[in-house]
């Protein structure tokens, strides 16, 4: 499994910043101040949640085949990925809650992934 880098500092949260890279090959040394992108944020299962998304192009339908799970699952999953993102939309918060419950109840989803989702 591939080491990603993080975007949270494990001890306080807080925003990581990469200070230095180095070439593999040609052993060149860069240091300054690099910022990751949104994506960066993502825990591993996200990203893969999101190519999942992007092979489907984007549909629904073919996500809940992909991965076999349910619409609201799906649904919730992309809200936890925006929130994680910082795209929040505080109007889906109480369909959201509703969509979860459901899904835990059919077996669909964990209690973890719940926890992620209603926070």
């Amino acid at each position: 499994m591939k080491n990603y880098v993080p975007s949270q500092c494990p001890i306080c949260e807080g925003e990581l910043i990469i200070t230095d890279m180095h070439c593999k090959s040609c052993k060149t040394h860069i240091s300054g101040e690099f910022y990751t992108t949104k994506l960066a944020k993502l825990d591993p299962d996200q990203l893969e949640f999101v190519e999942t998304f992007i092979k489907c192009r984007g549909s629904i339908k073919e996500m809940e085949k992909e991965l076999k799970i349910s619409y609201p699952t799906v649904k919730s999953r992309l809200e936890l990925i925006a929130e994680t993102m910082g795209y929040k939309d505080t109007e889906q918060k109480d369909d959201t809650r509703m969509k979860v419950l459901d899904s835990i109840e059919k077996g669909e989803m964990t209690v973890e992934e719940a926890l992620k989702i209603l926070k």
